[in-house]
């Protein structure tokens, strides 16, 4: 298959426009990112008017009426439609979230949607996430114990205990975060991103993980952790509203510690 990284806006062209026959106050235009891996045309951005009277509340909604109604080609991923699966991230008006979640009423004027920005593009939408999970089964993201649970019980936590991973286990992966980021951006191939460092954190902070050190040393490089240079977008960006620089933060704080 074909990959193409999403190219400058320069390179983008004016693609077809699709009118609707409908009418009225109502009307809304999606400007859509379109990239064939089977043709050599370049990407373009297509433009489709959309009677919202005849449409769901969220621009996920408008995709799907686009893709049902109006241009079968158009490809995109979704799944769950409630913003817990993760699947239908993308760049929606310069902001990546989830489409699932995001309603066409807060846009304001016409709508840009395009793939998560600096990863290759597998079709139209489907970003390639192939080197960010890749990324993410390094941290070991499972629970490591030395030893084996009562056969009668499970392994327990106390209710402070388990507040700790509040802001944590809630995580999606849907790297929003991580391709919002400039150090990921600079140093993807390195630096393993927000959201691989957030769950990475989720297992360093639960008290039932009996590898700690051995995490904390896999992350002492100067690359997976420490390109984190607290720009904030990861925060500003997260559609579940969780806190990706905070849990960076208590990383780096947990490396000290250990020091001193």
């Amino acid at each position: 298959m074909v990959q193409l990284r999403l190219p400058p806006k320069s390179r983008l062209q004016k693609g077809k426009t699709y009118s609707s026959l409908s009418q009225g106050p109502e009307m809304k235009l999606f400007h859509v990112y379109r990239y064939d891996p089977d043709s050599e045309d370049n990407p373009r951005l297509d433009t489709y008017e959309i009677n919202l009277k005849e449409c769901g509340p969220m621009v996920l909604d408008a995709l799907i009426k686009i893709k049902n109604e109006v241009d079968t080609t158009l490809t995109f991923r979704r799944s769950c439609r409630e913003g817990i699966c993760g699947s239908c991230a993308m760049n929606i008006d310069g902001t990546n979230t989830l489409a699932c979640i995001k309603p066409i009423e807060d846009c304001k004027g016409d709508i840009k949607v395009t793939p998560l920005p600096h990863l290759y593009v597998v079709k139209d939408l489907v970003a390639d996430l192939s080197f960010a999970y890749a990324q993410y089964t390094s941290i070991k993201p499972w629970l490591q114990a030395d030893s084996s649970p009562a056969p009668d019980k499970e392994r327990l936590q106390s209710p402070e205990e388990r507040k700790k991973l509040d802001g944590l286990w809630e995580c999606i992966l849907c790297f929003c975060c991580t391709t919002s980021c400039p150090s990921y951006w600079w140093s993807g191939d390195k630096y393993l991103g927000p959201a691989t460092l957030l769950q990475s954190y989720r297992w360093i902070a639960d008290s039932r993980d009996d590898a700690t050190g051995e995490r904390l040393d896999d992350l002492e490089d100067p690359f997976k952790l420490y390109r984190c240079h607290t720009i904030m977008n990861c925060t500003n960006t997260c559609p579940k509203n969780l806190n990706p620089a905070k849990a960076i933060g208590e990383i780096k704080k947990k490396m000290v510690e250990r020091i001193d």
